[in-house]
């Protein structure tokens, strides 16, 4: 249940960087975890999940279209593009979180974030970049 939180945290955090069109700084950070009682280990992981997010963007979502046939990244809503994001950086460089844990993470908190439909749209996307990645 942690790093579901850490993984609502880094959308949130993603979503902001998204609609701000700029990376977030550590006073930035410092500011969002200001009126939150969290512990090390979800800051940890949460800002892993954003930094390996956005050091990789380009890249992350070049693969993301690349599954998701006839999708371009920008007209995904943008809940749905960046728990596409953050997930994808899991399954691509994250070695120790099996792919299907973090589809299943990506599906629940679409459901919890996203429209109705969110949840089987990221599921599809996922299940396939976890393919192509041999991750399935």
């Amino acid at each position: 249940m942690k790093r579901r939180k850490s993984r609502e945290y880094a959308l949130q955090i993603l979503f902001q960087i998204d609609l701000q069109g700029k990376r977030i700084n550590g006073k930035e950070l410092e500011e969002f975890w200001a009126d939150k009682q969290e512990g090390e280990d979800i800051k940890e992981f949460t800002e892993d999940l954003v930094n390996g997010t956005v050091n990789r963007l380009d890249e992350i979502d070049s693969t993301i279209e690349n599954v998701a046939k006839n999708w371009l990244i920008k007209r995904m809503a943008v809940v749905d593009r960046n728990i596409l994001r953050f997930a994808a950086y899991e399954i691509l460089y994250r070695n120790d979180i099996p792919s299907a844990v973090t589809i299943n993470e990506a599906i629940e908190i679409a459901k919890k974030f996203s429209s109705k439909d969110s949840a089987s749209f990221i599921n599809g996307i996922l299940d396939r970049l976890a393919k192509e990645a041999g991750k399935a």
